[in-house]
């Protein structure tokens, strides 16, 4: 019997790999430009780490972290996001006191134990940035105008930005009152997921997507309507700013995200290509979280992209695998070493070579180059290690040119750079 990969955790393959370097080389390109440094943090963290940082009543944290005790007895858990190790890597390198903002971006996977559909998976990956120690609103616009340029370039566009706020912990209780109470006047319209929501996460139960709930909660209050001064002035900032940056988007009043940190600003960057899981980017301001993790009082603002995601959106545009810039057929032993030898000295001057190992026929070298879609081959025989010359093939046209062994890595630079 083989084994198999577990249940939605998959394999990355050549034809695929590629179009994923290209997503994270864009993001290394993109955020460098604003100023962000990649961070690296383990893929297991103790499980208290996110207890305290997402929630204990989040979906998250009661029904899809893979926890377990170690040899010690420890509680560890795989990381199901990736903000919280940021955080706890940033509180114990003290690294506020290299400066007062700090910028980092993060890839990598993360792992939730969710029934496995299209663009959600057991496994899957995430590329995302942080900041810390900057309250300015102006900070928040940076961010999003960071999303929309990394989305650009990667080609992205079928994607509309959303913002909401949630206020902060001082107009946020008396929303959530309102909320319940309205909510429990609406009970039996609600699935047992939101049943139990209602009591330990209210706003959670507007971002449901059982129909019944939506349904049950077209008129429900709307957090933007209830916020304090300070938050109203700092959102209202936040679209003023976005307006400055020519960046579209629109209000979505359900908008809650799942996580408990979040406050004030929240977004997301949805798409109409992906059915039910529709958010591709998604994030917002942590302005407590820091402190909350044993930290100092700083405040956060930070965003997630789900790479399966763009992946699946990128579709028939993925990036091609490249292809050998060179194929030598060799005939016979003696050949064979010295073609060897040559791709080895190609390879080094930077040329993609590849030959034949088996000792097969002339006729199946060249298919297999074909196969490969080599741009050129190059038939090495003894006839040609005598004369220390070959023909060189151009596989497009069947063009063939004579060249110098000794000087070929010369030569195929000047035809694949069109000199």
């Amino acid at each position: 019997m083989s084994i198999t990969a577990i249940k939605g955790m998959n394999d990355i393959l050549p034809g695929d790999v590629e179009t994923w370097q290209f997503l994270e080389a864009k993001a290394r390109e993109v955020f460098g430009a604003y100023g962000f440094s990649e961070v690296r943090t383990p893929v297991i963290e103790k499980t208290e780490l996110f207890c305290r940082s997402i929630g204990e009543t989040t979906d998250i944290v009661e029904k899809e972290m893979y926890s377990f005790n170690d040899k010690s007895d420890n509680s560890l858990t795989l990381r199901p996001e990736g903000t919280a190790p940021v955080m706890r890597s940033f509180i114990q390198r003290k690294l506020h006191t290299l400066d007062p903002v700090s910028k980092f971006y993060y890839m990598g996977p993360m792992f939730r134990y969710e029934r496995p559909q299209k663009g959600r998976y057991r496994q899957f990956h995430q590329i995302g940035a942080e900041v810390l120690g900057v309250e300015d609103p102006k900070i928040d616009a940076q961010v999003l105008a960071m999303l929309h340029h990394y989305f650009c370039e990667i080609g992205i566009e079928a994607v509309s930005l959303q913002v909401n706020s949630l206020g902060c912990p001082e107009c946020r209780p008396a929303y959530r009152q309102q909320l319940n109470d309205y909510l429990q006047q609406r009970l039996e319209q609600l699935c047992s997921d939101c049943q139990r929501r209602y009591q330990t996460n209210p706003l959670r139960v507007l971002d449901c997507k059982v129909p019944g709930c939506r349904q049950a909660t077209l008129d429900a209050p709307a957090v933007i309507d209830h916020l304090c001064g300070g938050c109203d002035a700092h959102f209202s900032a936040v679209k003023k700013y976005l307006q400055a940056l020519k960046i579209p988007f629109e209000i979505n009043l359900r908008m809650v995200r799942g996580l408990d940190y979040y406050v004030r600003t929240t977004f997301e960057l949805v798409t109409d290509q992906l059915g039910s899981q529709n958010a591709v980017a998604a994030g917002g301001r942590y302005d407590g979280l820091v402190e909350s993790l044993g930290g100092p009082p700083l405040p956060g603002i930070g965003f997630a992209i789900g790479v399966e995601r763009l992946v699946l959106m990128k579709g028939a545009d993925r990036i091609v695998p490249a292809t050998p810039d060179l194929f030598i057929a060799a005939l016979g032993e003696a050949a064979a070493d010295q073609a060897f030898v040559l791709m080895s000295k190609l390879q080094r001057s930077g040329i993609r070579a590849e030959m034949d190992y088996l000792g097969k026929s002339l006729k199946a070298q060249m298919r297999r180059a074909n196969k490969l879609a080599a741009a050129y081959t190059l038939i090495l025989g003894e006839d040609e290690l005598r004369s220390g010359q070959a023909q060189l093939k151009k596989m497009a046209d069947s063009s063939q040119q004579t060249v110098a062994l000794d000087t070929l890595d010369d030569t195929l630079k000047d035809r694949l750079t069109g000199c």
